[in-house]
């Protein structure tokens, strides 16, 4: 029986969880946790907020339905839970809403038994701020360090496919040069001269800028030796012109002696 093969294991989503300092409001306590990728349930079920009274939460996460009109732009699945902090759901929805952030924010309150009155919205969203906040700080940092590699990636293809080219041409110059010495024998009737080992250029140690001015050298090489067999090929097209020429008139020499003369 054939076995039935293995899926492969999908990549693990990152799990960071960027949390906010604690913020005291006279027997209250505040404190935000924010994930790009983790569920709702998830951050409430932090360790650091076990204890905590209330656990409001809100989501903004791309939905899987597009929009088409007027143009096509991302649609949001959103969600609050207000957990019995009244009102305070919305005020979250709004965060994520004002700074266009994809994700979850959750944020602990324990409540001392003390009322503070609307303060607590302020702190709420405070929290919540600073967690995105330092979300967007690593987030940048990571997009900037993944650029940076992607460089790095395309100069290094860039350099192997340069040298590769530089390297090729080389070729390409050591058959010009042998064709033009064939070509320089040919004019003057003689026997072309052995040609010059090539010597292999190493292109491994030289700088991007260094193999960018080889490469302009390289091309002007090539064309300066293709203008060399041109001008050589015009002058073979005049010397063999000149010679059927030659052959022509001495041919009807000949043919002339050799005809009789007509009685007269």
């Amino acid at each position: 029986m054939a076995m039935k093969r293995e899926r492969s294991p999908s990549p693990k989503p990152t799990t960071e969880i960027y949390l906010s300092s604690a913020i005291q409001e006279q027997t209250s306590t505040f404190k935000a946790a924010f994930s790009p990728n983790l569920s709702a349930k998830a951050l409430q079920t932090l360790p650091e907020f076990r204890t905590a009274t209330h656990k409001i939460a809100a989501w903004r996460k791309p939905s899987r339905q597009k929009s088409l009109m007027p143009e096509s732009r991302t649609l949001y699945d959103l969600g609050h839970d207000d957990d019995g902090e009244k009102w305070a759901g919305g005020r979250l929805s709004n965060v994520l809403r004002d700074t266009q952030t994809e994700g979850v924010v959750v944020v602990a309150r324990w409540y001392g038994g003390q009322n503070i009155g609307p303060i607590r919205f302020t702190h709420i969203e405070n929290s919540a701020k600073e967690a995105i906040w330092k979300w967007k700080v690593a987030d940048t940092e990571i997009k900037k360090e993944q650029a940076t590699k992607k460089q790095r990636v395309d100069e290094e293809a860039k350099r192997e496919e340069l040298v590769k080219n530089l390297q090729e041409r080389d070729y390409n110059i050591f058959a010009l040069r042998k064709l033009l010495s064939q070509k320089k024998a040919q004019l003057q009737d003689e026997e072309p001269a052995p040609p010059t080992p090539q010597k292999m250029q190493d292109y491994g140690k030289m700088t991007m800028d260094a193999l960018t001015r080889v490469d302009k050298a390289r091309d002007a090489t090539i064309a300066f030796i293709l203008k060399q067999i041109d001008k050589i090929d015009e002058e073979l097209k005049l010397v063999e012109a000149l010679e059927d020429g030659t052959q022509g008139a001495e041919e009807e020499g000949k043919a002339g002696e050799e005809k009789p003369s007509t009685p007269k």
